[in-house]
């Protein structure tokens, strides 16, 4: 029988916290969500930007929750009876838990940053690594300041491996996250322009995602794209830090990971790298370039961290893309199919690309289009116009037949858009939800992307309604 989580007597120590009612002897899940709440879960009543947590207690604790961690002044909310551990401050008492994680941990840890593929990153290096030995990582896209601790205090303590994603979207947010991880190895995986609403350039969100390096460990690695125009400031900036080993990967003949072939397939790509001096050849289960590229990092840090490169490189041919982050569901149409490529959770100009990249990519029907469902790109301040209007660029380079856009950014672009072109525009994604359902025909492939403010979700959800779905096979071409 494995060893719980957390002993209830080591969350009280590592939190300071006040024992109240009759607790359980331990744990094994923390929870701040009761809608996703296991039984026996220690339930931590943050608050958060909305609600406050202490509001769900209640409700936890008759879901099956065997404790809850709670504010001392607001401990006389609840029955002298619960299960309770009283700390004065919530979440400043889960970061202390996550740093006793983080203190009794043997295993190598990984952080991982970027302006785009963080996420998908982080799942690839869950991949490899699980194949050499017990590795924990982040849950979704748990990267801000309370997602970080949370993930960090869920790692057991016998993980070999531990993959923490960061995120930010103002200078300063990276830092303090990074010295509760202490990574042994940190990846960036790009700088793009992302969140310039609250950055004057580019070079400043380089600066804001080059904090990760002030909580490597001594002796420990940075991963940073040495194709990105901010690899000189990134490595400079790691040299100033400290790190001991500034290692690249991309395609630049100077790469320590570097890319010498692949073919890039609708469902997959074969790879053909140099990964610290070891050729490597290897499937990647994921598509596109972008997905090809970040691999490269995700092999460096492996074997920055101690893991098997071989089996790391094998396991990388299960990867597949998340839910909407390029998952692909086949859509049963009158007279066939069609292919919805799922991209709606977020977006920015670089992964906006690399989306319009990878509809290009697919195979259509006899009579089918290649047709884009587009949202507004959020957070890009005064050029936001700009870099809409600037997809058209990419939209005829990949071949996309027929582009519908929603909101007032999107606008940009639909303007520039050759007439031909031109599916549908609407202020709000709700709106243009009946035109696009309209639309698709046997034979096409549709591509939904935006950022999650512009509510592009509930258009694939629409398409999966209206027609039968099932999740894509492999390399299966659109019937018409």
């Amino acid at each position: 029988m494995s060893a719980p989580l957390w002993t209830t007597d080591a969350m009280a120590a590592a939190m300071g916290a006040l024992a109240c009612g009759p607790l359980p002897t331990s744990t094994n899940g923390l929870s701040i969500d009761t809608r996703s709440l296991q039984s026996g879960d220690a339930f931590f009543a943050i608050k958060g930007d909305s609600r406050d947590g202490h509001e769900f207690v209640e409700a936890a604790l008759k879901a099956g929750a065997g404790l809850a961690v709670v504010a001392n002044d607001r401990r006389s909310m609840f029955a002298a009876d619960a299960p309770l551990l009283a700390v004065p401050d919530v979440l400043e008492g889960l970061r202390d838990l996550a740093r006793a994680a983080r203190a009794r941990s043997g295993g190598k840890f990984i952080g991982v940053t970027g302006s785009v593929g963080k996420t998908s990153t982080k799942e690839a290096l869950l991949l490899a690594l699980s194949a050499d030995g017990e590795t924990h990582a982040s849950a979704a896209s748990y990267n801000n300041h309370w997602g970080v601790p949370l993930s960090l205090a869920r790692c057991p303590a016998s993980a070999r491996y531990a993959v923490l994603e960061m995120g930010m979207n103002h200078a300063g947010e990276i830092e303090p996250l990074t010295k509760l991880v202490r990574p042994h190895v940190a990846i960036i995986t790009t700088i793009a322009p992302v969140h310039l609403e609250f950055f004057k350039s580019v070079a400043a969100i380089a600066d804001a995602k080059a904090e990760i390096f002030s909580g490597i460990e001594p002796g420990g690695a940075t991963v940073i794209n040495r194709d990105n125009e901010q690899y000189a400031r990134l490595q400079k900036a790691a040299k100033a830090a400290g790190v001991a080993k500034i290692i690249s990967f991309g395609e630049n003949a100077r790469a320590d990971a570097r890319l010498v072939k692949c073919a890039l397939q609708p469902d997959s790509s074969t790879v053909q790298a140099r990964i610290l001096g070891l050729e490597v050849t290897y499937k990647l289960g994921a598509p596109g370039r972008h997905m090809v590229l970040n691999s490269l990092a995700v092999l460096a840090a492996v074997a920055l961290a101690g893991g098997d490169l071989a089996l790391a490189a094998l396991a990388l041919s299960k990867l597949r893309p998340a839910i909407g982050r390029g998952e692909r569901l086949t859509l049963d149409v009158p007279g066939g199919q069609a292919l919805l490529i799922d991209e709606s959770y977020n977006a920015n100009p670089a992964s906006m690309r690399a989306a319009l990249a990878l509809l290009g990519q697919a195979p259509v029907g006899p009579r089918g289009r290649r047709i884009a469902v587009l949202g507004d790109m959020l957070e890009l301040g005064a050029k936001g116009a700009e870099l809409h209007s600037g997809l058209i660029q990419p939209i005829v380079a990949d071949a996309v037949d027929l582009v519908f856009c929603s909101g007032p950014l999107m606008h940009s672009l639909w303007e520039a858009l050759p007439s031909e072109r031109r599916g549908g525009y609407a202020e709000t994604s709700a709106a243009l939800e009946a035109d696009v359902l309209g639309a698709v025909r046997a034979g096409d492939v549709v591509m939904v992307k935006g950022s999650l403010g512009s509510k592009m979700g509930p258009i694939v959800k629409a398409l999966a309604r209206r027609y039968s779905s099932h999740r894509a096979g492999v390399a299966a071409p659109a019937q018409g």
